[in-house]
């Protein structure tokens, strides 16, 4: 989920009075608070909501999950972020703008000129600089990347990238960058638009993936933004297609094949999945299967909003009815926003489908 975008102004009384919060919620056994605490908390990554609201949680853990839920690593440091601001704490600049270190910071410009020879040059006289890393806080992605993750141009700083960006990846590994970045790398340039508009994904996908990026570690990030010409390649470097893979693809077959024997993890991704992108035969089988359409949808794949949402958000009017019909609720509010599915319809200019929510939120039900 996206990390919550602190004000221009914030308030360390208010952020302390949002822990309070997280902590009340906890104690009441909110589903919403169980979420963010999942999310934000590193204790409780892989916990589900009985064992979250079971443990002890006290006001130092509703901190911790607060600090990072605005993409700060630690209360104490988000406590600095807040009373002594520094010049990279300007979250709203690129990235490139706050990086305090101006080698690094003339490496990114090099590669982001594509001058292969001026990096090249650059990086001789500074050899470290291509195992480097930088931090970055305010987000929930790109926190500490090295050198070679600039090429992705994910997150969007300038929205284009060089034509010869991959001769640049390549300066860039020869000069000896940490290859532990690969599949990191990867995974940006597999969920970026920018590499696809710029006709640079696929040439990128096989050069990574020749010096040893692993395609399976970036199909997740593929799918979750719906780049699927990227999955495709990266399917063909010899990712699996899993189940959550199948149910994003609209792959039936293979969806049906796999579904018996997958985990309550991948069955759960998967109906976050065919919903965002609208399989809805896929969706019936997974709610067949017993799948809750009032999970908040797993980490990783748009985790602040229900199917529901994502299924209103898209516009797909069949699939809203069916997980209407299948008990998905109304009135839920997504993570961030606080908005129900017919807010989200009405996000998109989908007047019709927001009626139709709207209309079936404000009936009386039956007696």
């Amino acid at each position: 989920m996206p990390v919550r975008q602190l004000p221009s102004n914030p308030s360390l009384d208010h952020l302390r009075y949002q822990a309070k919060d997280l902590l009340k919620g906890h104690a009441a056994h909110n589903i919403e608070a169980a979420q963010r605490i999942r999310e934000f908390h590193p204790s409780f990554k892989n916990s589900s909501d009985a064992e979250i609201f079971s443990s002890q949680f006290r006001l130092a853990d509703a901190q911790l999950a607060i600090a990072r839920e605005h993409g700060l690593s630690s209360w104490t440091r988000l406590k600095v972020h807040v009373e002594k601001p520094k010049s990279s704490d300007r979250l709203k600049l690129p990235r490139h703008e706050r990086i305090e270190d101006p080698l690094f910071r003339r490496a990114v410009d090099l590669l982001d000129a594509g001058d292969v020879a001026g990096l090249k040059a650059h990086l001789i006289q500074h050899p470290y600089l291509a195992r480097q890393r930088v931090v970055f806080e305010g987000v929930n992605y790109f926190r500490n990347p090295a050198l070679l993750e600039f090429i992705a141009e994910n997150p969007i700083r300038h929205g284009t990238l060089p034509p010869n960006i991959v001769a640049v990846a390549k300066a860039i590994l020869d000069a000896g960058a940490d290859r532990s970045a690969l599949n990191d790398t990867l995974g940006l340039v597999c969920s970026g638009r920018v590499p696809r508009e710029c006709h640079v994904q696929l040439p990128l996908i096989d050069f990574l993936c020749d010096q040893g990026a692993d395609p399976q570690s970036a199909m997740l990030a593929a799918l979750g933004q719906g780049e699927f010409e990227a999955a495709a390649a990266l399917i063909q470097r010899g990712a699996l297609i899993d189940l959550p893979a199948a149910a994003a693809l609209g792959r039936t077959k293979d969806f049906r094949r796999l579904l018996p024997l997958a985990t309550s993890d991948d069955r759960h991704r998967a109906l976050a999945l065919a919903s965002q992108f609208g399989h809805i035969e896929i969706v019936k089988a997974l709610l067949d299967a017993g799948e809750d359409p009032n999970r908040y949808n797993p980490v990783g794949s748009h985790s602040h909003s229900t199917p529901l949402h994502q299924a209103a958000l898209a516009g797909q009017d069949q699939l809203v009815r069916l997980l209407v019909e299948r008990g998905a609720k109304l009135d839920m509010k997504d993570i961030l926003w606080q908005g129900t599915p017919a807010d989200w319809a009405a996000h998109e200019g989908r007047t019709e489908l927001e009626a139709w929510l709207r209309a079936k939120q404000s009936a009386k039900p039956e007696p």
